[in-house]
C-alpha cells in the first residue's frame, strides 16, 4: 500500500475540495483503501465461497439440483437487483452510513444462514446478505475515488480495490474448502460474523461521512421491479431444461421476468427521481463498459460454480483438494489485476480490455477440452490461470472507463451500475449455463455425462466472450478522456 501514501500539503489540497472530509478529518489514506477493499472482499468471497460447499449443502439439507443453482442465484440476483438503490442511497444518505448498514445487514444475514435448519431458511438468509452486499459495495468503491486524488494513486487504488475483489472470488474455493472439511459447510456462512465485526468496527471509527444532497428520493418500485423481473427471469430460465421453451411452467416465468424489466424501464423514464437514470445511457463509455461489463459476468461467474462441480463430482477432490486445485486462478487474477494499470499507460484501456477478454477466451475454449479422465495440468491448471488472468486484466479498464465521465452526483450510482450490470449478467448466465449443462447430461450423474455438460457450459461462455470482444473494439473508447457522448 505504500504507493498510495500522500503529503501533508496534498491530503490538505484533497481535503480543501472535500468538505467532507476536511469536517471529520482524513483518515489515512492507506486505511481508507483498507478498509474499503475489505468489505468489497466480503462481498466478492461470498458469491464463490459457497460453490465448494454446494455438496455438503444438499447432503445437509436435502437440496435439489435446482436449489443448489439457487443458493448462488439468490444471493446473486437480490446483490445484483438493489446494486443501483445501493449506490443511489449512498449519494444521498452518506456512503459511510450505507457502508456500515451493508455490512451490519450482510453479517447479520451470514448468522442466520450458517444456522440455518431448512433448504428456505438457508436461501432466504442468501437473499438477505445480496440485499446488504448491495448496499455495501457501491459505498466501498465511492469511498475510495472520493478519498485519493485522480490520476496514478487513484489507477493503483482501484486497481488494488479490483484485484482484492477478485482475490475474493478466487479465494472463495479455496476458504470453503478449508472450512468444510476441518468444521461444517455452515463455517462458510458463519466465518463472515467475526471478520464482519472487526470491519464494522473500524469503519464505524475511522471512516469519514460523505453525500450529494441533491434532494432526491430513492427509487424503491424501480429496485423491486428489476429485482423481480431478474429472479422470474432466471426461474423461468431454470424451468427449461426439465419443461423445455415452450411449455407453460417456463414460458410464463419467461414471460412475466421480461414484462417487470419492461416496467422497471417505463418507471425509470417517468419518475423525477429514477434508480437507473436513462440519460446515463447515453454516455458513451457508461453504456458499452457496462455491456461489457454484462457479457464477461454471464461467463465469468460460472467458472467457479463449474469448476469446483467438476472437481469434485467427476475427478473425485474432496472439498479441500478442489480449493486448492484453484489457488493458481486465484493468483492470477490477483497479477492480470494489478498488471492492468502499467498496460494502460502505454496501450490504452480499451486495448488492455480486449486483450484480458482474449486470454480468457483462450482458457474457456481450452476447458471445454475437459474429459471424465483429465488430468489436472491440462484440465483445471492451466486453462483456469488463462480464465482468470483474463478476468483480472479485462476488468480494470472496464471499470476505469464505465466511471470515467460521471458526474460527482452520479458517483455512486455508476459505481452501483458497473457492479450490477457484472453480477446480473453473472446470475443470468448462471441460469442459463446451468440449464444447458443439465440437459447435455440428461440426468445422468456419471462423470462421462457430467463432463459433457460441464464442457457445453464453457463452450458457450467462450462464445460469449468471443463475442463481448468485437464489441469491445467497435464500441468502447480508446481512453477515458475520449468525447464521452455516443
Amino acid at each position: 500500500m505504500t504507493p498510495m501514501l500522500e503529503s501533508a500539503d496534498a491530503a490538505a489540497a484533497r481535503t480543501s475540495r472535500l468538505p467532507w472530509l476536511r469536517a471529520r478529518g482524513a483518515p489515512p489514506m492507506w486505511l481508507v483503501v483498507a478498509l474499503t477493499c475489505a468489505g468489497q472482499f466480503l462481498v466478492v468471497l461470498d458469491v464463490s465461497v459457497v460453490n465448494v460447499a454446494l455438496p455438503s449443502m444438499r447432503t445437509g439439507l436435502g437440496l435439489s439440483e435446482q436449489g443448489l443453482q439457487w443458493v448462488v442465484n439468490a444471493y446473486a440476483i437480490a446483490f445484483a437487483g438493489f446494486m443501483l438503490l445501493g449506490g443511489r442511497a449512498g449519494d444521498l444518505y452518506g456512503r459511510k452510513r450505507m457502508f456500515l448498514v451493508g455490512l451490519g445487514l450482510f453479517t447479520l444475514a451470514s448468522l442466520a444462514g450458517g444456522l440455518a435448519l431448512d433448504d428456505w431458511q438457508l436461501l432466504l438468509a442468501r437473499a438477505v446478505q445480496g440485499l446488504g452486499a448491495a448496499v455495501l459495495a457501491p459505498s466501498t468503491l465511492t469511498i475510495l475515488t472520493a478519498s485519493v486524488p485522480e490520476g496514478a494513486a487513484r489507477a493503483r487504488a482501484i486497481a488494488t480495490w479490483t484485484a482484492v475483489g477478485a482475490g475474493g472470488g478466487a479465494a472463495g474455493g479455496l476458504v470453503g474448502g478449508l472450512l468444510v472439511e476441518t468444521l461444517s459447510w455452515r463455517w462458510v456462512l458463519l466465518i463472515n460474523v467475526p471478520v464482519g465485526a472487526v470491519v464494522l468496527g473500524a469503519a464505524a471509527w475511522f471512516l469519514a461521512e460523505g453525500r450529494e444532497r441533491d434532494g432526491r428520493r430513492l427509487d424503491l418500485p424501480g429496485a423491486l421491479l428489476v429485482t423481480a423481473g431478474l429472479g422470474t427471469l432466471a426461474y423461468g430460465i431454470s424451468r427449461t431444461e426439465a419443461a423445455g421453451w415452450t411449455a407453460p411452467a417456463a414460458l410464463l416465468p419467461l414471460l412475466a421476468g421480461l414484462l417487470l424489466i419492461g416496467l422497471f424501464l417505463a418507471v425509470e423514464a417517468r419518475t423525477a427521481s429514477p434508480l437507473m437514470p436513462l440519460g446515463l445511457l447515453r454516455l458513451r463509455a457508461v453504456s458499452s463498459a457496462n455491456m461489457a461489463m454484462f457479457l464477461c459476468g454471464s461467463a465469468m461467474f460460472c467458472m467457479w460454480f463449474f469448476m469446483t462441480l467438476y472437481a469434485q463430482n467427476v475427478l473425485g477432490y474432496t472439498p479441500l483438494e478442489a480449493g486448492l486445485a484453484l489457488v493458481p486462478s486465484s493468483l492470477a487474477v490477483i497479477i492480470g489485476s494489478k498488471l492492468a494499470p502499467r498496460l494502460m499507460r502505454g496501450a490504452g484501456p480499451r486495448t488492455v480490455a480486449v486483450l484480458g477478454t482474449l486470454v480468457a477466451v483462450a482458457g474457456f475454449a481450452w476447458q471445454s477440452t475437459m474429459t471424465a479422465e483429465g488430468s489436472y495440468a491440462t484440465a483445471i491448471l492451466f486453462p483456469g490461470i488463462l480464465m482468470m488472468l483474463g478476468a483480472g486484466l479485462a476488468a480494470t479498464p472496464l471499470a476505469s472507463l464505465a466511471t470515467s465521465g460521471a458526474p460527482p452526483g452520479e458517483a455512486g450510482l455508476v459505481s452501483g451500475l458497473v457492479n450490477t450490470s457484472r453480477t446480473m449478467g453473472g446470475s443470468l448466465g448462471l441460469a442459463v449455463l446451468s440449464t444447458l449443462a443439465a440437459a447435455r447430461s440428461a440426468g445422468s450423474t456419471t462423470p462421462q455425462a457430467l463432463t459433457e455438460g460441464y464442457a457445453s457450459a464453457f463452450r458457450v461462455g467462450a462464445a460469449v466472450l468471443a463475442a463481448g470482444v468485437l464489441l469491445m473494439w467497435v464500441w468502447l473508447p480508446r481512453t477515458a478522456g475520449e468525447r464521452q457522448d455516443r
